[in-house]
């Protein structure tokens, strides 16, 4: 269903200040109709599979890895890495690259990063294209910790594991206090345990390269560490301030998937969000889980891609 592989049209490196750089890229288009990708975790960056999402011949789609994450510098690096800061990376970047309005297309943290950018710079977003619904409160966070294992059990069971018994009481606490620890002795392990633990819970069915690549070094420490920082300082939000702002953007049009078994954001979320947003298109997926790449999910955007086409810019 994807497009043809693609090689950038441009790309560089965008200082943000005197500790960070942002990679980031452009393909399809050149004087196509814009389109942003925002990645997942915190701290997943963007996969090259992900610029085949969009038509090469209509869209410019541009791609970039938040603080901390993927080719941005210094990677895993939480300093200076607040919800605030990506809003205004991505300003930064719209204005580097000379970008008037965008679509956004964002899942799992990618869809609370594109609300939240939305709702502070509305002037400046076409529509948006959301999936996996993470909304960043309390009760979402608790669930991650702890609320997957009544759905995977064996691999909550491995997540504690590394834990000593009488610190699981706390174990977001934990888990930050290790994984910021600057030993590679100490963050690495518990890094690919946080890994293994989301890529055990994001798909219907098991995928096992996705299961590899979560334990590898070069994803798990940004990931683990950048959620970890972002979970204990609540998303860096007021508690349900993403639903509270939704009148700023209610006119933009918006199209929500959702799979019916997602187990990493479950569908209650999605759908207290299309409750508080009657005009944004909710479509719940059949078979379907957490990832972007089981067929259900990846087809519905697919087509929600090829309906923005008719957006104005």
């Amino acid at each position: 269903m994807l497009y043809p592989s693609i090689e950038p049209f441009s790309q560089g490196m965008l200082p943000l200040d005197g500790l960070h750089q942002m990679y980031w890229e452009q393909c399809g288009a050149p004087d196509g109709q814009p389109v942003l990708y925002l990645h997942g975790g915190p701290g997943d960056g963007c996969a090259p599979a992900s610029r085949q999402l969009f038509d090469p011949s209509h869209y410019r789609a541009i791609l970039f890895d938040q603080r901390g994450s993927g080719r941005s510098v210094p990677r895993g690096e939480w300093r200076d890495n607040t919800t605030a800061h990506l809003i205004a990376d991505i300003e930064r970047l719209r204005e580097h690259l000379g970008i008037e309005r965008w679509l956004l297309f964002g899942g799992s943290w990618g869809s609370t990063l594109a609300l939240a950018y939305a709702q502070a710079h509305p002037q400046r977003v076409t529509g948006l294209v959301l999936r996996g619904i993470f909304l960043g409160r309390q009760s979402e966070i608790d669930w991650f910790m702890h609320g997957m294992g009544q759905f995977h059990p064996e691999a909550w069971q491995e997540f504690v594991a590394p834990i000593p018994p009488a610190e699981r009481g706390q174990l977001l606490q934990a888990y930050y206090r290790g994984l910021c620890d600057p030993d590679p002795q100490v963050h690495l392990p518990l890094a690919r345990s946080w890994g293994r633990y989301e890529a055990s819970c994001v798909a219907l069915r098991p995928q096992p390269d996705t299961m590899l690549r979560a334990g590898s070094e070069y994803l798990a420490l940004p990931l683990a560490r950048l959620e970890a920082h972002y979970f204990i300082h609540r998303i860096f939000l007021p508690e349900g301030q993403l639903l509270q702002q939704l009148p700023r953007i209610r006119h933009l049009p918006a199209i929500i998937v959702q799979g019916r078994h997602d187990v990493i954001c479950p569908p209650a979320t999605a759908h207290e969000l299309a409750r508080h947003w009657p005009e944004a298109e909710f479509q719940l997926v059949e078979a379907a889980g957490h990832s972007l790449w089981e067929e259900g999910i990846l087809q519905r955007l697919l087509q929600a891609l090829e309906r923005c086409k008719q957006l104005p810019r």
